[in-house]
């Protein structure tokens, strides 16, 4: 046989693609020409396999080779067509048994063989599985990511060398212990360390519950980073689907633990307000998820709100609405999905005591002006709960603590959440943040006491609400009734959910 051909994959985003890896061994001088719109990464593969074919004992054949990744409109990057091309020019030259027409191979080898972690596994696995192909071969350290993707055998290899031993003898990933994920969340501050501020305590609980994007603003010092620190803990686990999600995510970014790869809390991401707007929202020559996408399902906390790049902060507007980024390129696009809590905090001016009580502000007035319009209008508009964070006096700060734990906090969301997923079943919407129009009509609007209609009406008016900011007031008091256990949105669900929305020009 001169000719073999392999299955392997291209990353598209979070998804992955079919890619067949062809090896044709001809007459001419001899030399490795690889085709099919590689990059530079996959072109240096013509050394890698030369090297590792000879160093696990097999003969490199010394004739002219040709390489072809199809289909040949797709871009190939990275080293994890190594093995594929190595294993294709095996089959073709006769030195290992064509018995791979039902499995697909990624993996980056090493100068002696061995096999070398890879990012997106996970993606490629689950592709594999879609499309009916019955094993994988990955190398051994990243079969922790693929135990999650049934209908699929995924075999973990140390050495090239293997792929010349029988099935029967590579070991599955059932066969590999690996640590199970948990729902406990990590490095989460407890709500009960936190003195007084019990409004906002209030306003984290909604937020966890219903998913709803949060503001908080206040002097320097008054505990508004250690709050949003909190909230990682308030949050219900991740849900299965959920899990893989975010997993294929930090699969892509190479950033997932190889130890306990299914996460069951939610990611907490917060970037320095220095970050790039690639950083933020993702790109790069080599396009990779941002900070967005790596909180997705998770919270995105930005400090310093006003200190953020405008560009960054305006490219928030489009996953604050739809819950995906697409990136657009020269070589294309690419969508990475975005459906996140977003807590911003920032001070009311430069200095941070614009009206304070206690410290006098020493900011000009245009100045405090041309700083709080740092955050547009419409990025204000995505917003749906808005908290000031005063000073804490001293009898509070020196007082017993009195609030509630955040274990106490998080029954209560998480039974939130569960009314959530017993409302949208069989729908893609998972939390009230997420409801469209039509869903909020039927959901809200339709749900409202008759009571409590006269009182939207002059919220509607006295504050300026758009229609997107109205809609938000009806999500979030969804939310406040769903953590009372009421269907009905009663008028004491829809006042609390009023007062949180931002005073003046909408």
């Amino acid at each position: 046989m001169t000719l073999a051909m392999m299955r392997s994959g291209a990353l598209r985003g979070i998804e992955g693609i079919p890619v067949d890896v062809e090896a044709d061994i001809g007459s001419g001088l001899p030399a490795v020409n690889i085709v099919g719109l590689p990059d530079a990464s996959v072109q240096e593969a013509r050394e890698r396999v030369r090297a590792a074919i000879r160093n696990t004992g097999f003969e490199f054949p010394l004739r002219r080779i040709t390489v072809n990744l199809a289909p040949a409109d797709v871009r190939k990057e990275g080293p994890l067509y190594d093995l594929a091309i190595a294993v294709a020019v095996l089959v073709a030259s006769g030195q290992v048994a064509d018995r791979f027409s039902d499995t697909a191979l990624f993996g980056e080898l090493s100068l002696d063989g061995r096999l070398r972690h890879i990012p997106g596994v996970l993606p490629f696995v689950a592709m594999c599985a879609a499309q009916g192909i019955g094993s994988v071969v990955v190398p051994v350290e990243d079969v922790a990511e693929e135990r999650s993707v049934g209908g699929v055998r995924v075999h973990g290899l140390d050495s090239l060398r293997q792929v010349g031993e029988p099935f029967e003898s590579w070991p599955e990933a059932t066969q590999i212990q690996v640590a199970e994920a948990d729902g406990a969340p990590r490095e989460a501050h407890d709500l009960a360390t936190v003195q007084g501020q019990e409004h906002v305590k209030r306003a984290l609980e909604v937020a966890a519950a219903g998913g709803h994007n949060l503001l908080m603003q206040g002097p320097p010092g008054p505990g508004k980073t250690l709050l949003a620190r909190a909230l990682p803990g308030l949050l219900a686990p991740l849900t299965p689907a959920e899990s893989i999600e975010v997993a294929k995510v930090y699969s892509v970014a190479g950033l997932l633990n190889r130890e306990r790869p299914l996460m069951r809390e939610r990611p907490f991401r917060a970037p320095h307000h220095t970050i790039s707007h690639a950083g933020l929202v993702g790109g790069g020559s080599h396009i990779r998820p941002g900070e967005v996408s790596l909180a997705h399902r998770g919270v995105l906390f930005l400090d310093e709100f006003p200190e953020f790049g405008a560009t960054a902060l305006e490219a928030l507007r489009e996953p604050l609405e739809s819950g995906a980024l697409t990136i657009s390129r020269a070589r294309g696009s690419v969508t990475f999905p975005a459906r996140v809590l977003l807590v911003a905090a920032m001070n009311p001016c430069p200095c941070g005591y614009y009206g304070d009580p206690v410290r006098a502000c020493t900011c000009p007035e245009a100045t405090v002006t041309r700083y709080q319009r740092r955050v547009s209008g419409p990025l204000l508009d995505r917003i749906d709960l808005f908290i000031d964070v005063p000073r804490v006096e001293f009898k509070e700060l020196t007082g017993e603590a009195t609030g509630e734990r955040s274990e106490a906090v998080r029954a209560r969301v998480v039974e939130a959440r569960e009314r959530q997923a017993a409302r949208f079943y069989g729908t893609s919407t998972v939390a009230n943040a997420e409801m469209g129009p039509l869903d909020v009509r039927k959901h809200c609007q339709q749900q409202l006491e008759a009571a409590a209609q006269p009182l939207l009406a002059a919220a509607m008016q006295q504050l300026g609400l758009s229609a997107r900011s109205f809609h938000r007031v009806l999500k979030v008091a969804r939310t406040i009734a769903d953590l009372a256990g009421s269907e009905r949105i009663l008028t004491p669900h829809l006042a609390e959910a009023v007062q949180y929305r931002r005073r003046g020009a909408e």
